[in-house]
């Protein structure tokens, strides 16, 4: 397809003639003998070279130059100039004209300079299009190298999740070794203090006063005894039973027991359960262990009012629980260790609750994961397979 051409001159016969011999050497023309008439045309048709008259009535031919140069860029400008002086061409080149003509021209002339500037424009807006190309497979490259970091910060992530696992896992399999020997070396002398202090009571009359220090033995032997339980249930698995349990069901009852203590704090609980939701085949006391542990430390975080969120979701494969409150949170340098055994920031826990939570899911195949921000609350997610 023949390139198009736009000729802008006050004077008809420039006009005519011009037109006349590139249309003869093969150009679609166009004219205009004004700036405002010559605008509309290129913003129509926009054609590859403007020839433009340097003495424009009513509008200096400069002014028109920078015009079409800011508004049509595509459209590269050869000036007309009777004109012939340096400065008027420097100006001219300044102010944006690919080339510039003076008058008289001869035909031949004029077709090579047109020749010329087109070549040029092909080759500038190639460069152009390579220039954006460029761009935009940097910007490409530079979007690849962000998702690839996210893939390795992911990866790394983890990684990380499934060492601290294993970690865990074995901190709980030296614990079973370590408390089984210690229950039953600790249990044989606490048993022989416990008859001992029952035989003193008797003894003792009714005297009040020694009567209450044996009882204060008696209540810190029963301590000690339900220490060492909650220590064999954090690494053993107690005697359980699978069936098949509607988690939905399960969640529903657990929150109605916590319903009194919640009221009472000035706790909202909010509770997302869908049905039908898939059966789970697991055992309901120990389902029942991890929900009530999470949300009773969700209550002991808001013990002077928050909201308490409870989401059950689920796909093909998993059921996702979210416990979320508005707490007072867990510093970063505890959140690693929440799931330690003995770890505990309460001053009169045992550490044992969250341990035997992770235990309890790592059993059925599933997953607990954390993120807190402190003074704004914790949420913990427990996923597990419906399979």
């Amino acid at each position: 397809m023949s390139e198009k051409i736009i000729v802008i001159d006050d004077e008809r016969m420039i006009l005519d003639l011009t037109s006349m011999v590139l249309q003869h050497c093969g150009y679609q023309v166009f004219t205009a003998d004004n700036a405002r008439d010559g605008y509309a045309i290129i913003e129509r048709e926009q054609p590859a070279v403007a020839l433009l008259d340097y003495m424009m009535p009513q509008l200096n031919g400069l002014v028109v130059l920078r015009e079409i140069r800011q508004r049509f860029p595509a459209t590269y400008v050869i000036m007309f100039t009777g004109k012939g002086s340096e400065e008027i061409a420097v100006e001219m080149m300044k102010a944006g004209a690919a080339d510039y003509v003076l008058k008289p021209f001869s035909n031949a002339n004029l077709i090579d300079r047109i020749d010329a500037v087109l070549r040029l424009r092909t080759i500038e807006l190639r460069n152009l299009e390579l220039l954006q190309e460029r761009e935009r497979l940097l910007a490409e490259i530079a979007e690849w190298n962000r998702e690839l970091e996210c893939r390795v910060v992911e990866k790394s992530l983890a990684l990380e999740r499934a060492h601290n696992e294993i970690l865990q896992s074995e901190k709980l399999a030296a614990l079973g070794h370590i408390s089984a020997g210690m229950a039953h070396e600790i249990r044989n002398p606490l048993n022989a203090i416990n008859l001992f202090a029952q035989v003193l009571r008797g003894g003792v009359g009714e005297n009040p006063e020694m009567t209450s220090y044996i009882d204060k033995i008696l209540d810190d032997v029963q301590r000690i005894d339900d220490i060492l339980v909650k220590l064999l249930s954090s690494s053993k698995r107690s005697p359980y039973q699978l069936r098949s349990i509607r988690l939905e069901e399960l969640l529903r009852q657990i929150v109605e027991g916590f319903a009194d203590q919640a009221l009472v704090q000035g706790v909202t609980v909010s509770t997302e359960v869908p049905e039908p939701l898939p059966a789970i085949l697991a055992d309901n006391d120990e389902l029942t262990q991890v929900f009530s542990n999470l949300i009773a430390n969700a209550l002991f975080e808001m013990r002077h009012g928050g909201r308490l969120e409870i989401r059950l979701e689920h796909d093909l494969d998993t059921a996702t629980v979210t416990v979320k409150d508005t707490g007072q949170g867990i510093s970063a340098e505890n959140l690693g260790k929440i799931f330690d055994p003995f770890f505990t920031t309460k001053e009169k826990g045992t550490g044992f609750g969250l341990s035997v939570v992770m235990r309890i899911v790592k059993n059925y195949g599933g997953s607990i994961e954390v993120a807190s921000e402190p003074g704004k609350g914790s949420q913990f997610v427990v996923r597990l397979p419906l399979r």
